[in-house]
């Protein structure tokens, strides 16, 4: 069985804990409130600002007979570079306020998922961050553009309050086919090991984080 097909099968349960997660399925059914998209979005800001400096972490301590795993994490850095602001726009776009998001503290769940994936990086395997790329990336194209959608009906929010979710929706099927290819080049069982380990603990916390999302008003506003 090739690496990625094996990383999807032995998280299937860990997958399953977040998809569950009340405030997404009930995303995917329209109930929602302004205030729980904007928590989700803060959240997405406290984990996203961290993307770049994790890759720059992992390229860093990458082995330099792994320079084809080099090259794929600069090629990730010249794709998510400055995703946070995008947030950070979005929340503006919603009648947030994002000087009050980049002041606050990430829940910590949020916290605890962005630093077991450092520690993982400094102490396991570089790769461990390909563990977390495989949680949010698999995640964004499974829901995000129908979670877009179905919270814009709800909330009446322009376009403009989207634009992380629908960048990262069923459109970026590229990106997730060449993440596929990536993984099915890991041979090294360690590195392996460490990648299904960090998916599985990400899947948990990220989980957790959707499920400390303010709870929903009997009746949505």
């Amino acid at each position: 069985m090739k690496f990625f097909n094996t990383l999807c099968e032995q998280t299937q349960s860990e997958q399953h804990y977040l998809l569950s997660a009340p405030a997404i399925q009930q995303a995917l059914q329209g109930d929602i409130t302004a205030e729980r998209y904007g928590a989700f979005l803060t959240q997405a800001y406290h984990h996203v600002k961290h993307t770049t400096p994790l890759l720059m972490r992992c390229g860093s301590k990458l082995s330099f007979t792994d320079e084809w795993l080099r090259k794929a994490v600069i090629e990730y850095i010249n794709e998510e570079y400055g995703h946070e602001r995008w947030i950070l726009n979005d929340i503006q776009a919603a009648g947030g306020d994002a000087q009050a998001v980049q002041n606050s503290q990430p829940h910590t769940a949020t916290q605890a998922m962005v630093s077991l994936v450092y520690h993982a990086i400094d102490n396991e395997h570089p790769a461990a961050f390909f563990g977390m790329a495989h949680v949010l990336e698999g995640t964004s194209v499974k829901l995000a553009t129908q979670a877009a959608g179905k919270i814009k009906a709800a909330l009446g929010l322009p376009d403009s309050a989207f634009s992380y979710l629908l960048s990262h929706g069923d459109l970026d099927q590229e990106h997730v086919h060449f993440f596929e290819q990536l993984m099915n080049k890991v041979t090294d069982e360690n590195a392996q090991r460490v990648i299904i380990r960090t998916a599985k603990n990400v899947y948990r916390l990220y989980g957790d984080m959707f499920r400390a999302l303010p709870e929903l008003a009997e009746e949505p506003v």
